[in-house]
């Protein structure tokens, strides 16, 4: 069995200290669902038609989206709200099972408090799209369009292994605790690849997907796994009549990181085809 990108502890646990937001950009705010909170990040304009919404993967928190300067360089004409989940960073811990289904209703706090009736763009990454795809899908009226970059999907992790799960709940555990979000996220894994087989398809939305191709051989990574992982995001098109599928082999699972500049450039493109 390879090991899965999207899960490669190296990854996803480099990611996961607490760091200030800045307070020059973003209005923090908190959003309360019964016992716990989650920490938003703001950079409002009243005046915007959409929206943004960026969502995160295992293991990340909104500095991972804040680093990489893509909501900085989007917002002069947009709304733009990001968040920590559950147990990351300021955001308080959740009671378990810390699921997409429950990782979904949070979103759907979040954006209660900031979409003041205008439609939602998503840009998600890594088992963001998971939940991002969860909201759409229950949700299909108030959905404008999504930019899914290196997106989880259940053809490829619905490999996983249970000995691999256990492994990176383990990794979380030991490093940050019982209680961190991806401690809690990790413990679902398998099951929501599961979950996610049941849903339907994506609204008939546009819909944008960035793909990493490059090769980790550190991640037993070949030709063969990358195929297998382009095919997963390429069944995303089904029933769509607006999808644009593109591919890089120079970034790997952080397209933001690597090329922010490819990121902003597809939410613009994203952006002009609304109306």
């Amino acid at each position: 069995m390879k090991k899965l990108l999207w899960l490669a502890i190296p990854l996803v646990i480099a990611s996961c200290k607490k760091d200030p937001v800045k307070p020059d950009l973003y209005v923090n705010g908190k959003v309360s669902i019964g016992t716990y909170s989650l920490s938003t990040y703001n950079i409002p304009r009243s005046n915007a038609k959409y929206l943004v919404v960026f969502e995160t993967g295992l293991g990340d928190f909104s500095k991972v989206w804040m680093d990489s300067k893509v909501p900085d360089s989007i917002q002069a004409n947009l709304d733009v709200v990001l968040y920590d989940r559950a147990g990351y960073n300021t955001s308080t811990s959740a009671p378990a099972p810390r699921d997409v289904n429950k990782m979904r209703n949070d979103l759907e706090q979040v954006v209660n408090k900031f979409a003041n009736g205008r439609k939602l763009i998503f840009i998600a990454h890594s088992l963001g799209g998971f939940i991002v795809r969860d909201y759409a899908i229950k949700n299909p009226s108030k959905v404008a369009a999504i930019l899914f970059v290196d997106p989880s999907h259940e053809l490829y992790n619905g490999l996983l292994t249970q000995p691999l799960e256990d492994q990176i709940y383990s990794s979380f555990k030991s490093l940050y605790g019982a209680n961190f979000g991806g401690t809690m996220e990790a413990r679902e894994l398998i099951e929501d690849a599961q979950y996610m087989t049941a849903l339907p398809n994506l609204p008939n939305i546009p819909v944008t997907l960035l793909t990493s191709m490059k090769i980790d051989s550190t991640q037993g990574q070949d030709a063969a796994d990358r195929q297998l992982w382009y095919d997963a995001h390429d069944a995303l098109k089904t029933g769509l009549t607006d999808f644009s599928h593109f591919t890089t082999t120079v970034s790997g699972h952080y397209i933001m990181k690597t090329e922010p500049g490819l990121v902003i450039s597809k939410i613009r493109a994203l952006v002009s085809k609304l109306p």
